[in-house]
């Protein structure tokens, strides 16, 4: 068990990926499976993913087998073993692993434990006690950088990267050359009629989230131009539990004409809806990175000054793609970078990062797009 330093793989190698429970991890790592079958045209492809992406997974043309590793199914561990033995006598051994989420657990353990010929990523040494030691080679200086958002992580490794993007990341640590800013989604058309407008107000870190009045003014001038405007998520029960709706959504749908179409999707089918839309407002969160993946004009609604600091690790994660737009807060707060953005909640009074990005700029760049994609009158 090697680290990956491009060594030549066997004619049909076994090849596995690991992702996240995320939404937005498994989106950004479409162009690494695209590019994977692009270089290893026949290869097998095993996926190690979760049941929230299952849709996805299942879809994917380039995955050609898949497992939830994140589950909360009771035989998790008896599935798990039966399935990794069944593929190893199908495809044969592991040739290659590649870990798309070195701060899982799971991951880091599983990783190791198929006993891949080659890793690329992080992963555990043999007998787990410790990480496995990284090559003294350029690509892999990447895993030992602690900070992927920053400005200067791109200067470090300015001979490797053309930008901090996180699926270009993860395609350089697998060697692998695609397009890194394309990327691709299945779809479904959903079983309603879509709105105009499809906005997301959640999310997992409070610390991203904007006010629920702001929200209001923006649906507001929606409304004023005659759209109509649906909002997403999961089901309200679990927009409670998992991200932060609170009274957010409640009042959204109590003061405005707004559509609730939380919980009405599958994943697959969000993705049609999106297709569908004129446009797409969201905080940064997995439905985000569904609209941008499937061409949807989108404004995403982020806490961040001009220079990229903020309330979101944007240089990691926003999309590239020329029909999502960013918006600018007039605060600078780098206070969140400071603490690798594992702060849930706003580290200052009054959460002024979201505060300062004023609803004017916001309905003034969403009538922007608008225009530029023809559906509102000049």
């Amino acid at each position: 068990m090697q680290i990956f330093t491009n060594q030549s793989l066997c004619a049909k190698p076994h090849i596995a990926v690991f992702s996240s429970t995320k939404v937005g991890n498994f989106v950004v790592t479409t162009p690494l499976l695209r590019g994977l079958k692009d270089k290893y045209p026949d290869c097998t492809l095993d996926f190690f993913g979760s049941e929230t992406t299952k849709d996805f997974e299942i879809h994917c043309p380039y995955i050609d087998w898949r497992f939830s590793l994140y589950t909360q199914r009771l035989d998790f561990l008896d599935a798990l073993s039966q399935a990794v033995r069944e593929r190893q006598q199908i495809a044969g051994t592991y040739d290659l692993a590649i870990n798309c989420d070195g701060f899982s657990e799971i991951n880091l353990v599983m990783i190791s434990a198929i006993r891949p010929t080659y890793i690329a990523g992080v992963a555990l040494s043999l007998d787990f006690r410790d990480k496995l030691k990284v090559a003294e080679h350029p690509i892999h200086k990447i895993l030992l950088d602690k900070d992927w958002n920053s400005r200067e992580f791109l200067q470090r490794h300015q001979d490797i990267l053309k930008s901090n993007y996180i699926s270009e990341i993860f395609c350089r640590v697998a060697y692998i050359e695609t397009d890194f800013y394309q990327l691709e989604l299945p779809s479904q058309e959903p079983h309603f009629l879509v709105p105009d407008v499809l906005i997301h107000v959640t999310a997992t870190r409070p610390a991203k989230m904007w006010s629920v009045y702001y929200w209001q003014q923006v649906i507001n001038w929606c409304e004023s131009q005659g759209l109509t405007i649906g909002l997403i998520g999961s089901h309200p029960q679990e927009q409670q539990t998992l991200y932060n709706a609170g009274h957010t959504e409640e009042y959204l749908l109590e003061t405005t004409s707004i559509i609730d179409l939380r919980g009405k999707t599958s994943l697959i089918e969000l993705a049609g809806a999106f297709r569908s839309t004129k446009v797409c407002i969201s905080v940064d969160s997995g439905p985000l990175h569904i609209a941008a993946a499937v061409g949807c004009p989108t404004l995403a609604v982020f806490g961040n000054d001009v220079d990229g600091d903020g309330a979101s690790p944007i240089r990691l994660w926003a999309s590239r793609q020329p029909h999502v737009k960013l918006t600018i807060s007039d605060f600078k707060c780098t206070l969140c970078q400071e603490n690798s953005f594992k702060n849930k909640e706003c580290l200052l009074d009054n959460h002024p990062c979201m505060a300062y990005l004023s609803p004017e700029s916001v309905i003034h760049q969403l009538q922007g797009l608008l225009l530029s994609s023809n559906f509102l009158p000049c």
